[in-house]
């Protein structure tokens, strides 16, 4: 299922034009100037039943119930982590947290 759930997210950034991804042993990164998105397996951290996490790097912090953690690592960065358990909850709703993160990664 991870993989599937990168999949749908790699495609959704793909369409926004200019993104560069990276792959590391823990996750795979996408950028556009600088990372706006992240798609990471939470089990090779701590012992848990998701298959994936999207982390999307918003200019403002969401208030929805789907988000599991928000983190402010910087002034104008809100790091929203979302616990994905089936492709399905790739849907549009995440489609415009990622098109908006994607442009603000380019400022």
């Amino acid at each position: 299922m991870a993989l599937a759930i990168h999949d749908r997210v790699a495609a959704i950034v793909d369409e926004l034009g200019d993104v560069e991804s990276r792959v590391t042993r823990s996750q795979v990164a996408f950028r556009h100037g600088r990372g706006f998105a992240y798609v990471w397996r939470p089990g090779q951290y701590v012992r848990s039943d998701v298959p994936a996490v999207l982390s999307i790097a918003l200019p403002r912090e969401v208030a929805s119930p789907r988000v599991k953690e928000v983190v402010h690592p910087s002034p104008q960065v809100w790091m929203h982590h979302l616990e994905l358990v089936d492709v399905s909850e790739v849907d549009d709703e995440v489609r415009g947290w990622l098109r908006e993160a994607w442009q603000h990664a380019a400022r």
